[in-house]
Formats: structure tokens, sequence, C-alpha cells
């Protein structure tokens, strides 16, 4: 289970998690009486049987910064699910899976969003 700040991109990267890991997305938008922050989404998250991710457009007051320190880490079942899932969810599609070997037993990538992912293969 994850959490990830997407100053106001959160509707946006849930959904696109979801066409990736299937699953059921739920937003939670300020109060009505706030109308003017209606398109912000203060909680949501996807839920689904491979991955659970929480999210919100709201930033700590510091600001969101993107680092090389953190990055989700995806067991897949085998090479062929992290093949379909790498196809779904890199930022340059083509160019990762020209360049990057399937027998890896870890790949990085980031997705359009300047998420990280480790993505592993499940020993079996």
């Amino acid at each position: 289970m994850v959490f990830i700040t997407f100053p106001g991109n959160c509707k946006k990267a849930l959904t696109f998690y979801q066409s990736c890991f299937g699953g059921n997305v739920k937003f939670e938008p300020f109060p009505s009486e706030l109308q003017h922050f209606n398109e912000i989404v203060v909680s949501g998250s996807l839920l689904s049987e491979k991955i659970i991710i929480h999210g919100s457009d709201l930033v700590h007051t510091e600001g969101r910064k993107l680092g090389n320190s953190i990055a989700i880490f995806f067991g897949c079942n085998n090479v062929l699910d992290r093949t379909e899932l790498v196809a779904k969810l890199a930022k340059d599609k083509k160019r990762f899976l020209k360049e990057n070997c399937s027998d890896q037993k870890l790949i990085e990538l980031t997705d359009a969003f300047d998420v990280r992912w480790v993505l592993g293969v499940n020993e079996e």
C-alpha cells in the first residue's frame, strides 16, 4: 500500500493506474460549499487485487520534491505479466521495452506522473 501526492493530477493519475492494475477508484472532493475547490481531490484511492494506491492533490507546505531514493516495488507473477505492465505503465513505452532485457530480476521505470517503479518477478 502506498500514498502518493499528485498536485492537481490525482484523479487522472489514479484513473491511469486503474487502467494498469484494474480495480476500483474512489475520490473524496472538497465539501460542496467550497465549490471553487471542487476539482481538487482531498483523498483518492485505487483498490485492486494487485495493489492499493492512495493519493491526494493536496501537497505539504514545502511542496512536492522528486527524488531518486524512493520507488514503488511491485512483484509480477512472471516475465510476461511484467512486460504487459511495462507496456501500460512506462512513460516512454517503446524505448523502454526495446532497451530493457526481460531476463533481468528487477527493472526500474518512471511513469507519466514521475513516479518511480521497480518491477520484479516473483520467485516460483
